[in-house]
């Protein structure tokens, strides 16, 4: 990930998996084309309950939306074109790098959002907003975001005030 430090961080305390789908689904309305936004946490953290919140504010149909944990890489078409990588299964850069996954994020036409980001941190490009996941006692967690320069800091500013 960025060698740097955060330009803008951010958390809040989540209550039920509504709230985050909910919160995924304001991000997801604030997109564009190039933005690059990777979610941590350990399983049952609620990463999937944000990313389908996130593909419904980007006008992704519903009925597309699917975990990417075998398929690894899904592009969604929505109002814009959304990339959802889940690199759970991946193990080093070179598996990600077969997926074409990262042709994708290059081309800059769409946004993208890697579950996982943790297990090949290398995969973020400079620029992005990282989403940490904690449980924090019953349906409740913790979320902490990270913006890493300039357009990341202004999402995240319009995402969280």
């Amino acid at each position: 990930m960025s060698a740097g430090n955060a330009t803008r961080v951010r958390t809040l305390r989540l209550t039920s998996p509504e709230e985050t789908h909910a919160l995924g689904v304001r991000l997801g309305k604030l997109l564009q084309p190039g933005d690059f936004v990777g979610l941590i946490g350990e399983l049952g953290a609620g990463k999937t309950h944000l990313a389908r919140g996130v593909a419904e504010g980007a006008e992704v149909p519903r009925s597309e939306v699917a975990s990417p944990t075998f398929a690894i890489v899904y592009p969604y078409s929505g109002r814009i074109p959304l990339y959802h990588a889940d690199l759970y299964r991946l193990t080093n850069y070179d598996d990600l790098y077969s997926t074409g996954f990262l042709d994708m994020v290059e081309a800059g036409d769409g946004a993208s959002l890697v579950e996982w980001l943790d297990r090949i941190p290398e995969a973020a490009p400079r620029e992005h907003l990282r989403v940490t996941l904690r449980h924090s006692g019953g349906d409740a967690r913790e979320l902490t975001a990270e913006a890493y320069g300039t357009r990341p800091a202004a999402l995240l500013e319009a995402w969280m005030p």
